[in-house]
């Protein structure tokens, strides 16, 4: 068990760096192990990963020999095939993508883009910041807006904090930590205004998880308009380390200066297991549906014993332990769940993954 423990707190101090935490008590991880089983594992539900995955296709991809013994050689025939691929999905062209070693490195060079010219750059509040430290470290301040009451993004007021020196936007559609997805005429609207004077760097990590359609066409005419997203969550490849950027031809350009190696950080072994992914859609169809099944049980289970959600469009969900008499981050402690914290100390807003049916039953009958 003792090996067990360390593997927890391993995978503790990797989540909270994940996420950007700044203390480790906002985790919940037992002070001794609740059971006796030394094959128990932890339940994993803070960092949203798709519990599903990798596919069939993407595990088979990934382990071939051929893929495998080509790794003495660099990725470019792999990456070239990937970058194509992902290109057709999005319906832009091969010259409208940038690959990186996750959707984060990615999120790490348009900071460096934005910040050529010290200035603002404009976020909500909440939302996923962990990228923030890089821009203030470049000396660009933050400027935070406040989520609706709805717990969405305000655009309007989000267009009014721009500054004559805001060089950066950032808008995360479906929103972390609250799941909340922007109107899309509505963010349209956003974009055309906003790119007329700055950067706006759209992520959509989870957008396959709702039914809203990507905003990723329109950087063909857009070279203010940078859109990012992952193959870490529904795609189960959060460990390949493969995300990538969709912008105009030019502004791939741009981005293209901060790396000495454009699109050369993903491996060989991981880019044939997301070209595998992006092509198996039964295997996309099928993690929708069972995250749809038990999401929705999850947040009438809650909901039963008086925790108010937020309607969630993505594989977590953001509650309210305002009403819970109970100590919940011991509860989840005492049963090896690994969950995050309260982002929001007014209403006590804390958020949870969306596991498999049985780790969220697991959850529930930790909780009550």
């Amino acid at each position: 068990m003792q090996t067990n423990r360390r593997i927890w707190l391993k995978q503790i101090s990797l989540a909270s760096a994940a996420v950007g935490f700044s203390s480790l008590k906002t985790f919940s991880f037992p002070a001794k192990p609740a059971v006796d089983d030394p094959s128990y594992e932890p339940i994993h539900l803070s960092t949203n990963e798709n519990p599903y995955g990798p596919s069939a296709s993407a595990r088979a991809a990934m382990t071939e020999a051929q893929n495998i013994n080509r790794s003495n050689r660099y990725n470019w025939s792999n990456t070239t095939n990937l970058i194509a691929a992902i290109a057709k999905k999005n319906n832009v062209t091969y010259d409208n993508i940038l690959l990186g070693a996750g959707s984060t490195l990615i999120i790490d060079l348009v900071v460096q883009l934005a910040a050529q010219k010290k200035g603002t750059f404009i976020l909500a509040d909440p939302t996923f910041n962990n990228w923030t430290k890089v821009a203030e470290q470049l000396e660009m301040k933050k400027i935070a807006v406040p989520l609706t009451s709805e717990k969405r993004h305000n655009l309007p007021a989000m267009l009014n904090a721009m500054q004559p020196d805001t060089r950066m936007i950032y808008v995360c559609n479906p929103n972390n930590p609250t799941g909340t997805v922007c109107n899309r005429d509505e963010l349209i609207t956003f974009i055309n205004a906003a790119t007329k004077k700055t950067i706006v760097l759209v992520d959509e990590a989870y957008i396959e998880y709702s039914d809203q359609q990507s905003v990723s066409e329109l950087v063909l005419e857009n070279k203010n308009l940078i859109v990012v997203k992952t193959f870490s969550k529904i795609y189960g490849l959060a460990g390949g380390r493969i995300g990538y950027a969709v912008a105009h031809t030019d502004t791939i350009h741009q981005l293209n200066q901060y790396q000495a190696m454009p699109d050369a950080g993903v491996s060989i072994v991981s880019a044939a297991g997301a070209l595998a992914t992006i092509k198996d859609e039964n295997f996309v169809k099928e993690c929708f549906a069972l995250n749809e099944k038990a999401r929705k049980y999850t947040i009438e289970q809650l909901e039963r014993i008086d925790i108010p959600c937020v309607p969630s469009h993505t594989n977590f969900i953001y509650f309210s332990l305002i009403n819970y008499k109970k100590d919940f981050f011991a509860q989840l402690q005492n049963n090896l769940i690994q969950g995050t914290r309260v982002w929001e100390e007014n209403g006590m807003w804390s958020r949870i993954t969306v596991g498999t049916i049985e780790e969220m039953q697991k959850f529930i009958t930790a909780i009550k």
